[in-house]
């Protein structure tokens, strides 16, 4: 949260290089400074190229807190593709959540309205558009509070608390076509 996913300086702000102590490594897409959660680091450019590249479909994860209650309609239209600005998006899948157990506390926290419910839903995106999700909820009557990318393919934050890292093998690659390259 905060942090601008690249290693290179960035007037000012905080970067990967602050906090990660491993050289030779980028990250294999980016999230934005509001978002938090999973970003995977490669030396290996051709297994980034799988992750990043649109026409390999790598699904990626997220938990979302929204403002408001979702209904069905809501859920369909974001499961069935929202027109953005930059066109429709893919189908995606959406579910309904309990809040995560034992999630870590955000800094700044998330503004919170008393008369206005939060909810939590998961959607599994396989295209990455700039501020896509958060795009999307708002589409839909339900901007986003917290977003968190607990997954990209096979890979997820599973056993991993804020602020640690841990090394892991290469796993087969989706490719979107049912083949696998790694």
């Amino acid at each position: 949260m905060g942090v601008v996913c690249q290693f290179s300086p960035s007037e000012g702000r905080p970067t990967l290089k602050d906090f990660i102590p491993v050289p030779d490594i980028y990250p294999a897409g980016r999230l934005d400074t509001d978002s938090e959660g999973l970003l995977l680091l490669t030396n290996d450019g051709q297994f980034q190229k799988k992750i990043t590249h649109p026409k390999h479909k790598w699904p990626k994860t997220y938990w979302v807190q929204v403002e408001g209650t979702p209904d069905d309609a809501a859920l369909k239209a974001l499961a069935e593709g929202i027109r953005l600005n930059d066109g429709m998006t893919l189908p995606a899948q959406v579910t309904r959540m309990n809040p995560p157990e034992n999630l870590w506390e955000r800094t700044p926290p998330i503004r919170v309205r008393a008369a206005i419910p939060t909810a939590w839903i998961s959607i599994t995106l396989q295209e990455g558009r700039n501020r896509q999700v958060r795009r999307m909820t708002a589409a839909v009557g339900h901007p986003t509070l917290r977003l968190i990318r607990w997954a990209v393919g096979s890979y997820n934050l599973e056993g991993l608390t804020t602020g640690t890292w841990r090394d892991a093998k290469i796993k087969p690659v989706f490719d979107g076509a049912g083949s696998t390259d790694f």
